[in-house]
């Protein structure tokens, strides 16, 4: 595996040139009171490194003869790993993590200037960590007031988004085996739900069984806070209490994925609790479904990669005109986007190391990017009819018989040089399948 890391690095340092670049580790986050939750490493830093302890930072300077890639770590402290686990320390990361160099990180503003003083540029996320902001900067200022006579070193600082996603986006087959893992033990998750289903029983008790299951099959948790909304549930997108009880002619909603070594699922469903839709959820659900094939078919290699939302809406929009829940000329209503108080969001995105994965989607203000081979993106359309929903002045009020209907249908697809591959498609959506008998 560090021959991967390797080569991720390899590839950012050939994109940097005089530049130096770094990534600081993700803190330590508070529960409550002295109890920290669970560590979860920054993901660009876990990209470049596979190094997943806190209190770190990672240096690459393609331009220092000696140390292109440097390692500021803790150090081995075995009152410390009594309490709070293992450390790697300075010596052992140097040769497990294919260092140049390893320091303590208590050592950071001792070494840190010589991988910047001949930097034309620092490449450096102004994020979340206010003090090791201020480090950077005052590195930085300090070079900066001494090029006037030196001639040499940063002159600016840069976030590496320019930079870093668009390697992230394209997946290596060890990163596509890895999050293959994720969805094969969440494919698993979403049929053990749907079989479990049935009127009476609680939200919580089929999110408590598809995260058990996430972690009997080696997974981390859950990816994201699992959604499991019933009925009139399923109109909050992003709905986690998962406390009400299912009722018999309820639609079940089940948004949940696995994080399996740091890869993230990310599948949607929605079925009847008790194996037969109704006339109105039926529709409903066909117009969604209908939707998802056509923005599917939208995924190639080469096609604008706004594509396949377009696709979607007018999917939708048609259906929602058709059925008298719109009125107007459809090419009018999504230029205005009447449609979106049934269909809010967009229709997906990249996965990967993030739910949310990094990776641009335009290439500039106007211009959609297309897809290309080993992407990963989400294609998940719906249709929310909130019980207060409201549309604009101009159109119909929302017949009673249609409200309290959510429905939301997710894929994960991967760009193929020949099309595209549905990973998920082993979770069955379609009507005569959901529909027991």
């Amino acid at each position: 595996m560090q021959a991967e890391y390797r080569q991720r690095r390899q590839q950012l340092m050939a994109k940097l040139g005089s530049s130096t670049a770094i990534f600081r580790s993700a803190p330590m986050a508070v529960m409550h009171s002295d109890v920290e939750y669970n560590f979860r490493q920054d993901s660009d830093f876990f990209y470049l490194t596979g190094f997943n302890e806190s209190n770190a930072v990672a240096v690459l300077a393609p331009h220092h003869e000696e140390h292109q890639f440097v390692l500021f770590v803790q150090p081995k402290d075995p009152e410390k790993e009594t309490w709070t686990g293992y450390r790697t320390g300075v010596d052992a990361a140097k040769a497990e993590y294919g260092a140049d160099e390893v320091y303590p990180i208590a050592e950071l503003n001792e070494h840190l200037p010589q991988y910047l003083a001949q930097a034309d540029r620092i490449y450096y996320h102004l994020g979340r960590d206010r003090n090791f902001n201020q480090t950077i900067l005052n590195h930085w200022q300090r070079l900066l007031s001494k090029y006037p006579k030196e001639g040499v070193g940063p002159v600016a600082i840069e976030d590496p988004i320019t930079i870093l996603p668009p390697l992230r986006v394209v997946k290596s087959d060890q990163e596509l085996a890895t999050l293959r893992k994720a969805i094969e033990i969440s494919v698993e998750a979403h049929n053990l739900a749907r079989d479990m289903a049935q009127p009476g029983r609680y939200e919580y008790e089929i999110q408590a069984e598809m995260e058990r299951l996430f972690r009997l099959k080696g997974g981390v948790g859950p990816a994201y806070p699992s959604i499991v909304a019933s009925g009139f549930n399923a109109c909050i997108l992003h709905y986690t209490e998962n406390n009400r009880q299912l009722q018999d002619d309820d639609l079940l909603l089940i948004d949940a994925g696995c994080s399996y070594d740091y890869y993230n699922a990310d599948i949607t469903r929605t079925f009847p609790v008790n194996g037969r839709f109704t006339p109105e959820q039926k529709i409903l659900y066909e117009l969604v479904l209908e939707a998802q094939i056509q923005a599917i078919n939208q995924v190639q290699p080469g096609n604008p990669i706004n594509a396949y939302h377009d696709a979607a809406v007018r999917v939708l929009t048609e259906g929602l005109v058709d059925l008298g829940l719109l009125v107007g000329d459809v090419d009018k209503l999504i230029e205005e986007e009447t449609y979106k108080p049934f269909y809010m969001h967009r229709t997906g995105h990249w996965l990967g190391l993030d739910v949310h994965d990094a990776g641009p989607y335009k290439q500039d203000k106007e211009n959609w990017l297309p897809f290309q081979p080993g992407q990963v993106i989400t294609v998940e359309p719906g249709l929310y009819i909130g019980l207060d929903i409201q549309l604009a002045e101009d159109q119909p009020e929302v017949p009673e018989r249609w409200r309290g209907i959510g429905i939301r249908i997710e894929d994960d697809v991967l760009v193929t040089a020949a099309g595209h591959d549905v990973l998920t498609k082993a979770v069955p959506k379609a009507v005569e399948t959901l529909e027991q008998a």
